[in-house]
């Protein structure tokens, strides 16, 4: 089984920290923000899974990649939507974020795709500013999960939180056929990052 998944929150919440940390049990702690796609090969419930995973920056003005945003939302069979819960400002752009990929589904007439909403950065709770019942309620509120971590310290519950969203993935992932496989995907962004460079002259 495939499973496509894309990552997404604002700058500096730990979005690739988690995925690093999935994919090597390491934690590493900076990272610049630029687009990373990752394949990855793991046993969930007994089974062989590929995990596609696209590790996206969230821009605050999605206009300006609308075009690719379509194909994270078309391609992915589900989300991860990270923030840091030191960052009141990251929790308001995944609430915002929710709605634009559910209405931006609807649009594109998308199968829909599950999404966990994830509060990164548990350690830190001496400088929390954005309390664990507001993720739940923005959660259960919005139809999507919800869970807290610590990419820093617990390599544990960021596999359990992956290995759940596979296993909804599953619940989720109708027979046909997705029209965007892994290597359609890299081609549609280097198609759009040249297109880019192109318009910057």
């Amino acid at each position: 089984m495939d499973a496509n998944i894309v990552v997404m929150g604002t700058e500096s919440v730990g979005k690739s920290a988690l995925t690093v940390r999935l994919l090597t049990r390491r934690f590493i702690g900076e990272y610049g923000d630029i687009e990373s796609i990752y394949s990855h090969s793991c046993m969930v419930d007994e089974r062989r899974t590929t995990l596609n995973i696209w590790d996206s920056p969230c821009s605050e003005d999605l206009s300006v990649e609308t075009s690719l945003f379509e194909k994270k939302v078309q391609w992915a069979d589900g989300f991860v939507l990270v923030y840091s819960i030191c960052d009141r400002a990251s929790f308001n752009a995944v609430s915002k974020l929710i709605q634009t990929i559910k209405s931006t589904k609807d649009y594109l007439n998308a199968d829909k795709a599950p999404i966990v909403v994830v509060g990164n950065k548990r350690d830190l709770h001496h400088r929390r500013t954005v309390l664990s019942e507001e993720g739940r309620l923005l959660a259960l509120n919005t139809g999507c999960h919800f869970c807290e971590v610590s990419a820093a310290e617990n390599y544990h519950s960021v596999l359990m939180m992956f290995h759940g969203l596979v296993g909804r993935i599953k619940g989720a992932k109708l027979t046909t056929k997705r029209p965007l496989g892994f290597k359609g995907i890299v081609k549609s962004m280097s198609a759009v990052f040249a297109r880019r460079r192109t318009d910057s002259f």
